[in-house]
């Protein structure tokens, strides 16, 4: 289906990328209590990484929608 504000199409992303976030985040726990605390940061930075573009995409379909 077509998205047809301009504002959908940033909230998906934000979606798709908190998604991914939490994916990284569940990688690190399980990382974690295996003690493999290396992997567990990687991956808890790629979880950052994926939050920080989910507000950014957040915050533009915000914008979007006022416009």
């Amino acid at each position: 289906m077509p998205l047809k504000h301009p504002a959908s199409k940033h909230h998906t992303d934000a979606a798709e990328r908190h998604h991914e976030a939490a994916k990284h985040h569940h990688a690190a726990a399980t990382h974690h209590e295996a003690g493999d605390h290396d992997k567990a940061k990687e991956h808890a930075g790629k979880a950052r990484e994926h939050g920080t573009a989910a507000v950014e995409h957040g915050k533009k379909g915000h914008e979007e929608s006022h416009k």
